[in-house]
């Protein structure tokens, strides 16, 4: 691939911070050394280092959406702030080709003393444009911003709401070669965060980079093709999007795993499974194998929409445990979520009268292996999906408080076909509505044309 086709080039990125214990540290860190170097003595550093980012390496294509992930503190504003020119890295370089846009902290950019109108036009030209350029664009910024009035009074007396949509309005409107957006859409409302993935839809139609980083991890699914998972500065993943989310995910289990180990005692016995790479969890109960059936009870992957469908989750307890939830979710092949269901879903339909018969209270015994299925009418829009499964232990009969024991990515896929002119639809699912005609006889009045009125 020619430079020509990279958008954004990071190589062997590393950046430390120097940390001060007090603010006398500083002073002798400034002057000391320079002093032990002449009395030709070691120096020695009054700082401690902290490295935010440690030999990160990456190339986002032109046109590409690329995605990063991580917990805060991970290194991802840190990175972005070394992309966009704000910071300089320790140790390697960073080059990008085109105009780059970025929405970072907050109000950034922005002098909170100018007015909105002022803001757009300061903003405009520091990404190159001339007034009259930004004389042109000005009315699409404020249409899109949708602050009214607002526009000509201070920032500084702009809601959080507000701000991020003057900033995202001039970023998205300017219509960059590169765009970087760091979790600046949490702060909008609903509507405006629809309203801006759709003007980044459009961008990436026309040719935009997208650098994109959210918590939102199916945010990041749909937007983006490929991503990198960092942990503590590292790069802990880096290629396709569903394969870096599930090492997020597999690193968040962890993390969870760590803070539920104050509240039970885990069992040392049985012969738990760890090799599965599309899996995770402690395995107190296993998932064995899921497979997707047709109504007569036959493996099947492949369903016209509406047919029925059965999915089975063969499991195994590896110690005496109740409160078990088995649920699956589907998911398209952009990413989209399209359905999460499981047997708590059910049992929280049913009255305590039936305390019984909820899947919630029953008991499992050390080695004992139990299969779930659930079956239905498949209303899904032709495409292809896939099977995710998970056996958890809920703590609260509501999804209050999870652990997850073990969850399987990529436990099956089915793919949905329509049947051409005999059931057809668009879109994600058939929400099974029907309609109905009401008729009603109406008087018409005469017209009558000689008198000029109507009778």
């Amino acid at each position: 691939m020619s430079s020509d086709d990279i958008a954004i080039t990071v190589e062997e990125v590393s950046k430390r911070f120097e940390l001060y214990d007090k603010p006398s540290d500083r002073l002798k860190q400034f002057v000391m050394p320079h002093l032990r170097r002449l009395l030709r003595a070691t120096p020695h550093d009054y700082f401690r280092e902290f490295w935010a980012l440690r030999n990160i390496s990456f190339e986002v294509r032109k046109g590409e959406a690329f995605g990063i992930v991580g917990r805060n503190g991970s290194g991802k504003s840190t990175l972005l702030q070394i992309i966009t020119g704000t910071l300089t890295p320790t140790a390697g370089s960073v080059s990008t080709n085109g105009r780059v846009a970025a929405l970072l902290e907050l109000g950034s950019g922005f002098n909170p003393d100018f007015s909105g109108r002022e803001n757009v036009y300061l903003n405009g030209a520091l990404l190159g444009f001339s007034r009259a350029e930004m004389d042109k664009k000005f009315d699409a910024i404020a249409a899109f911003a949708d602050i009214g009035s607002h526009l000509d009074q201070p920032v500084k007396s702009y809601s959080s709401g507000m701000v991020v949509r003057l900033a995202i309005a001039v970023q998205t409107q300017v219509e960059p070669d590169i765009l970087i957006v760091d979790e600046a859409l949490a702060v909008g409302d609903a509507l405006f965060q629809k309203k801006c993935y759709r003007k980044i839809e459009k961008l990436l139609d026309n040719g935009c980079t997208l650098l994109f980083v959210s918590h939102d991890q199916e945010i990041v699914r749909s937007l983006t093709s490929r991503a990198v998972f960092l942990k503590t500065g590292h790069a802990a993943n880096y290629g396709a999007t569903p394969d870096v989310l599930f090492s997020y995910r597999e690193f968040l289990q962890q993390e969870e795993e760590a803070a539920f180990l104050d509240l039970q005692k885990r069992s040392t016995g049985g012969s738990l499974n760890q090799a599965t790479t599309k899996s995770y969890g402690s395995r107190e109960v296993e998932i064995l194998g899921v497979e997707v059936r047709a109504a007569d009870d036959t493996p099947q992957t492949v369903f016209y929409a509406g047919d029925k469908i059965k999915i089975v989750v063969d499991c195994v307890s590896h110690v005496d445990i109740v409160n078990l939830n088995v649920a699956f979710r589907i998911l398209s092949k952009e990413g989209v979520k399209v359905t999460t269901w499981g047997t708590l879903n059910e049992d929280m339909r049913l009255p305590e009268s039936s305390a019984d018969d909820m899947f919630w209270n029953k008991r499992f015994k050390k080695g004992e292996r139990f299969k779930v299925s659930f079956s239905g009418a498949c209303n899904l829009g032709a495409n292809l999906y896939e099977v995710q499964v998970v056996v958890a232990r809920e703590y609260d009969k509501f999804y209050g408080n999870q652990q997850v024991l073990h969850w399987m990515d990529e436990a099956g896929h089915i793919t949905i076909i329509l049947k051409n002119k005999e059931y057809v639809f668009d879109g994600v699912c058939d929400l099974g509505l029907r309609s109905t005609l009401e008729q009603e006889t109406v008087a018409v009045k005469k017209l009558d044309m000689g008198a000029g009125s109507i009778r």
